[in-house]
């Protein structure tokens, strides 16, 4: 058999790096050792003061696009862009009739496109990394895909003509749950037919599996991400100040910047918390683990946002029980795919702070129960979320797109997207070599 060329794709983002992001960063080191050449393509210069240690290891070079619109950058662009893109030209109505940004972003990446001999470009988020993807894509007729999240598909600003032009155009879309599937096949028909769910995955040997003991001194309770809306830390705090009422010794490690520290760090004031709960800002990735390996209990407390902004299904999440952490959080998006009620954590109704200190005072009363739900969750971890498997079946989606030109494989070779190996059509990856029955389908 005819072995298929590793893929050349173009990663485009918004902000790389990003310190909220490094679902990311593992992404393309995992696309890296899966032997895929990546390049990476941002829209904007990172704004973060600190970046997790795993960023040192990619070797993607990275490019970042202008930022200033003057029309005679631009016009500068699109002249250098032509002598590598000959048919530039033919698309001038389509740039024009794109916002400025997206239009210049585009015509330099085509140009990069080319130069690189990239085959695949891959966005993240259906906004506007996605729109220069797709149009560059076009000036170029190369492939593209992007991941769909949650922020772009659930929050009120989200265009749902233009998203669904993207769905209908990119020749694959991942999204990370079941939930957001389903939900966009609902709500846009069959420009969403080509939507594959992906989960998000956990590199299981950078976080290995400990089973909870008898811990001396207070609980402790582990909440780690942004400190934003959508993640509930308010009703954590309001929870936790319930416990301490009720006589528990209780101390919370809180890790995550954002625009709602001010508020919070007043609440902890208010309910007299300022001795329990310690709000760390933000840490590297290895003191996030070991602060959430020592916990007693990981709280992931979503809540869907006066916006509709909502978690899609949290990486630290996914973290926190491959370390063994039992885990308590709330049915929003994807999470219940991951914490199944009284099988691999507790799950209590968003916006319900009662019910929340309960299911953290019964994880801590009843730590063999814990125990086992916890063990319940590595393996369901180890079943669907290695990111092992994550690189080869996204690889897959890449190699396909490229095969889809007709330019890359053989009828013998073809690695198909959309048709399972037992002749099924729609919701699953065929990964290996698809006509001959082989290989592992993901639905």
């Amino acid at each position: 058999m005819t072995t298929t060329p590793a893929p050349r794709v173009g990663y485009v983002l918004k902000m790389y790096p990003r310190f909220s992001e490094t679902f990311i960063v593992h992404e393309i080191l995992q696309q890296e050792a899966a032997g895929t050449h990546v390049e990476v393509f941002s829209l904007r210069l990172p704004i973060d003061g600190r970046f997790h240690e795993a960023l040192a290891h990619v070797q993607a070079p990275v490019t970042y696009l202008s930022r200033e619109h003057k029309a005679s950058l631009f016009w500068s662009a699109l002249q250098e862009a032509a002598r590598d893109v000959p048919t530039v030209a033919d698309h001038l109505d389509e740039l024009l009739a794109a916002p400025e940004d997206v239009a210049l972003a585009a015509v330099e990446l085509a140009g990069a496109v080319r130069r690189s001999r990239l085959e695949h470009l891959h966005a993240h988020f259906g906004s506007i990394a996605a729109d220069v993807a797709r149009l560059a894509a076009r000036l170029t007729g190369v492939t593209w895909s992007f991941t769909a999240h949650a922020k772009d598909i659930f929050h009120d600003e989200v265009d749902h003509a233009s998203l669904a032009t993207k769905l209908r155009e990119a020749h694959t879309t991942v999204t990370v749950s079941e939930f957001n599937r389903t939900h966009l096949r609902s709500t846009f028909g069959a420009d969403a037919d080509r939507v594959v769910r992906l989960y998000n995955s956990v590199d299981l040997t950078a976080f290995p599996f400990a089973a909870k003991g008898e811990t001396p001194g207070p609980s402790r309770i582990a909440a780690v991400g942004r400190l934003v809306e959508k993640k509930g830390f308010g009703d954590l705090l309001t929870a936790v100040a319930r416990l301490v009422a009720s006589g528990r010794d209780v101390r919370v490690d809180l890790v995550g910047t954002g625009p709602l520290e001010a508020t919070l760090r007043q609440q902890v004031g208010e309910l007299g918390l300022d001795d329990v709960v310690t709000m760390h800002g933000a840490l590297p990735q290895s003191r996030v683990r070991e602060i959430v390996a020592a916990a007693d209990v990981f709280a992931a407390p979503c809540v869907i946002g006066e916006d509709g902004n909502r978690d899609g299904l949290p990486t630290v999440l996914l973290e926190a029980l491959a370390l063994g952490t039992p885990a308590v959080s709330t049915p929003v998006t994807g999470i219940p795919e991951i914490v199944r009620h009284e099988e691999t954590g507790l799950l209590v109704p968003e916006a319900d702070a009662a019910a929340l200190g309960d299911a953290i005072a019964a994880t801590l009363d009843d730590p063999d129960a814990a125990a086992g739900r916890a063990r319940a969750a590595r393996a369901l971890l180890e079943a669907d979320f290695d990111f092992r498997d994550h690189a080869r079946e996204l690889q897959v989606i890449f190699a396909a797109a490229i095969a889809s030109q007709g330019d890359r494989t053989t009828e013998g070779d073809r690695i198909a997207v959309g048709q399972c190996a037992d002749g099924g059509q729609g919701d699953r990856i065929a990964v290996g070599q698809c006509a001959g029955g082989g290989g592992r389908a993901v639905a």
